[in-house]
């Protein structure tokens, strides 16, 4: 049909930045900057948005895009040599001229696959050699995946390790209605008490005060219940077996430069990751970790997740 807009198109995006707008025949969309290689938008085919992305976020170069779905690699957090949660986040990716094979149903038309090589800068800091390919795709009922492949291409014989997180912020009417079930009873480490480890309690994760907790050894099925918008996020992941749950709250928040002080009333990071214990892979090796996302009627429920739905399509 003439006029009709392409499903998946590269045009310009805040300050010029090169995006790629992903879009789906019933109305979907979604939004990847080549900055960072990061998701920005995902919104349904009611035009409605589904991710968090802050309202003073600086979409200019070193600054990481606070919002959406940064990726943390080759580190999660902040130590050593690096910059907090790595350089992938902040370096510009490449659209990929030769995508390797990626198990993604051929009905899923609207996709984008990057590429993240090396640069001199980066290997001064992690002297490894890599080939890191992103395909962001979003599917025919409007889910979105995203799936990495990071392969050791180091000539020199060895290994390296590394650990890895999908920073997902969703968009949520209000924080303290929402709750997160898929967690429960799990251990967790407590960044706001020296990654103390501690067993979760409840029967759902619900929000009063600042959070910052890695769950470790998390189901591949996560959901985040929003009431007041009567939405679940339904959060499907392989190969990565923690899940970071964060929020700033209102002290925090107005000490983080890009983040409205109010913002942390209408954001929850729920983050499928591979942080508790690092990643390694071997000279020619190849890691891949995957991550689904679904936004349903609120009439869902974590026990309703269909336990027979697999990943890999």
């Amino acid at each position: 049909m003439s006029g009709e807009k392409p499903l998946v198109e590269l045009c310009k995006g805040v300050n010029g930045l090169d995006k790629v707008v992903l879009r789906e025949v019933r109305g979907s969309t979604a939004e990847v900057y080549l900055y960072g290689g990061q998701v920005t938008s995902w919104k349904n085919d009611l035009g409605e948005e589904l991710l968090f992305t802050s309202s003073k976020a600086i979409f200019k170069p070193p600054k990481a895009i606070r919002g959406g779905i940064p990726i943390c690699f080759p580190q999660f957090s902040n130590h050593g040599n690096l910059e907090q949660h790595g350089f992938a986040r902040n370096r510009i990716w490449t659209i990929d001229p030769n995508p390797a094979p990626f198990p993604t149903a051929t009905c899923d038309k609207a996709f984008v696959d990057l590429i993240l090589s090396p640069s001199d800068e980066d290997t001064k800091a992690w002297p490894h050699s890599y080939e890191f390919r992103l395909r962001v795709t979003l599917g025919p009922g409007g889910d979105l995946m995203l799936t990495s492949r990071i392969r050791n291409t180091n000539t020199d014989g060895k290994a390296f390790s590394f650990t890895f997180a999908y920073h997902t912020y969703f968009s949520v009417s209000d924080i303290s209605e929402v709750r997160i079930e898929g967690l429960e009873t799990l251990d967790y480490l407590d960044n706001l008490q020296e990654k103390e480890r501690f067993t979760e309690q409840g029967d759902a994760i619900t929000f009063e005060s600042e959070v910052d907790k890695v769950y470790v050894g998390t189901p591949n099925k996560i959901a985040i219940l929003d009431h007041e918008k009567k939405r679940t996020f339904v959060l499907r992941k392989d190969g990565l077996p923690d899940a970071v749950v964060w929020n700033p709250w209102d002290k925090k928040a107005k000490a983080i430069v890009d983040l409205g002080d109010e913002d942390y009333k209408h954001m929850l990071c729920v983050e499928a990751a591979a942080v508790e214990k690092s990643l390694t892979l071997k000279p020619g090796e190849e890691w891949k970790g995957r991550l689904e996302l679904s936004a349903v009627p609120s009439t869902y429920y974590s026990g309703q997740l269909d336990p027979q739905r697999v990943l890999e399509c």
